[in-house]
């Protein structure tokens, strides 16, 4: 399954995401807003560079099936901008997909990204200094992050044939090292 192999293969990028935003400060509740206007700030640059990307490379079949109308998650997290008074950009670094399994593995970035987001919003919501802080892009899916997860995990393990794991592989790489360098 391609999914157990994203996870496998893209744990070193996974940990280096988690120890550049101070991940750990969350859960003892050292985490500062500073610290959460970079996360946000590192997280919107990265899905303005992407997003419509990856929707544009997937085809119908896959904007069915991933229910992609459901899944845009840039107009909220430019809530988060504005409720922290940080500023739009306008897309200034190059990335580029190679075709749809790499649009899947940048995907698969980001809806990793919402389903460990929830967890934060959670934790965080219980943390001083964060009462009046909106989390519109970490709880994007609210009560249904797990199924939105699951119908992710289920399209691409179902869609994606072993012969194209690499191809996806390099896709959640590429979005990977972006959101590690984009700063």
């Amino acid at each position: 399954m391609v999914s157990e192999y994203l996870k496998k293969n893209t744990e070193e990028y996974h940990d280096a995401a988690e120890k550049l935003f101070n991940s750990k400060k969350i859960f003892n509740k050292t985490f500062t807003l500073e610290d959460y206007k970079k996360i946000i700030n590192t997280n919107y640059l990265m899905l303005l560079h992407s997003e419509n990307k990856i929707f544009n490379n997937l085809s119908e079949r896959f904007s069915e099936k991933l229910q992609l109308d459901e899944r845009v998650k840039l107009p909220l997290i430019e809530k988060d901008l504005a409720s922290l008074a940080l500023e739009n950009q306008t897309a200034s670094h190059d990335f580029e997909l190679a075709n749809e399994h790499e649009a899947l593995g940048a995907m698969y970035v980001i809806e990793g990204s919402t389903l460990g987001g929830n967890v934060i919003a959670k934790q965080l919501s219980k943390t001083e200094g964060f009462d009046d802080v909106t989390f519109n892009f970490f709880g994007c899916y609210q009560e249904n992050t797990g199924p939105m997860w699951k119908n992710f995990k289920e399209v691409l393990d179902t869609e994606v044939t072993e012969e194209n794991y690499d191809e996806v592989l390099s896709g959640a790489k590429k979005l990977y090292t972006f959101l590690l360098n984009v700063n």
